[in-house]
């Protein structure tokens, strides 16, 4: 509703999922609720704001339906690794191309 009251392009919903999950949950329908005014998501899973695949967020499902709905902004890896060095970096790698890979 802010958004829509200020009526700029420039002023629009950066949905922060991780955060989202924490304090609410029901992300996919929040994603189509703020819809028309989201930006830019950022992801990291909860508990512990890691990568994808590391906590209670599915995010395959998450990414299927952003892309269905047709999002080409930006997506952030607002998130640490659940592992250190090259093994966590190799964790990260195949988390998302875990979650990007779908169907559609």
């Amino acid at each position: 509703m802010i958004c829509q009251a200020v009526g700029s392009p420039s002023c629009k919903i950066l949905f922060d999922m991780y955060h989202q999950q924490i304090t609410e949950g029901n992300i996919i329908p929040n994603i189509d609720r703020a819809w028309s005014e989201v930006a830019y998501f950022q992801i990291g899973d909860n508990p512990g704001r890691k990568e994808p695949t590391t906590g209670e967020m599915n995010y395959r499902n998450i990414f299927k339906h952003i892309h269905a709905k047709g999002f080409d902004g930006i997506m952030g890896m607002e998130h640490g690794n659940s592992q250190p060095g090259k093994e966590g970096e190799r964790a990260l790698i195949d988390a998302y191309r875990y979650c990007d890979s779908f169907e559609v």
